[in-house]
């Protein structure tokens, strides 16, 4: 028995959620600001969105789900972000701040092109995998959304299931759409 069920072939779409910082190991770094990472979680993470990829079906990552499936598709995170940053994105509790978003990206169709978002946490995308294109970002140029280029996919940095306003509804009406399609 493993860390995560095996990939059940009759389910249409991922969603990945919060949690704690992957292992820098599987983006080629050593760490630096990495809290002790879930290796089981890890590879059961990578080995989920690898299947859904392979099969082109829809995949939600929030947060630590954004980052994973940036690393998977060869991306790499910024392990601790300098304390000058610290005020936008971590707190004891939520942070709240603006977050600018690409007219051509899905976000827009909820948040429009300006919204604000909640956030906790230390670690962002560092370089950004070329499968993935950027479809917002805070006022200090962190990434706060993207989305497939050609791969039915979006990753958020923030947590909309703890936002409850409409425009994170539309985001889940949104990919529960995309799973609907399959």
């Amino acid at each position: 028995m493993g860390y995560a069920p095996e990939p059940v072939a009759d389910c249409q779409g991922l969603l990945l959620c919060g949690g704690g910082d992957i292992d820098p190991c599987f983006y080629g770094q050593v760490s630096k600001g990495s809290y002790p990472p879930d290796a089981l979680r890890d590879w059961a993470e990578w080995k989920l969105i690898d299947y859904y990829l392979q099969r082109n079906r829809p995949i939600l990552g929030i947060c630590r789900g954004m980052q994973m499936l940036n690393v998977v598709l060869g991306g790499t995170i910024l392990q601790h972000l300098p304390k000058e940053r610290w005020q936008l994105h971590q707190g004891k509790q939520d942070v709240f701040h603006s977050i600018s978003c690409s007219k051509d990206g899905v976000l827009s169709q909820f948040f429009g092109a300006q919204n604000t978002v909640n956030s906790a946490h230390h670690q962002i995308l560092e370089t950004v995998s070329d499968e993935l294109r950027v479809i917002a970002w805070a006022k200090d140029g962190s990434i706060e959304a993207v989305q497939g280029r050609d791969l039915p996919v979006l990753g958020v940095q923030f947590h909309p299931e703890r936002m409850g306003n409409s425009p994170c509804k539309g985001l889940f009406d949104w990919f529960i759409q995309k799973v609907a399609q399959e």
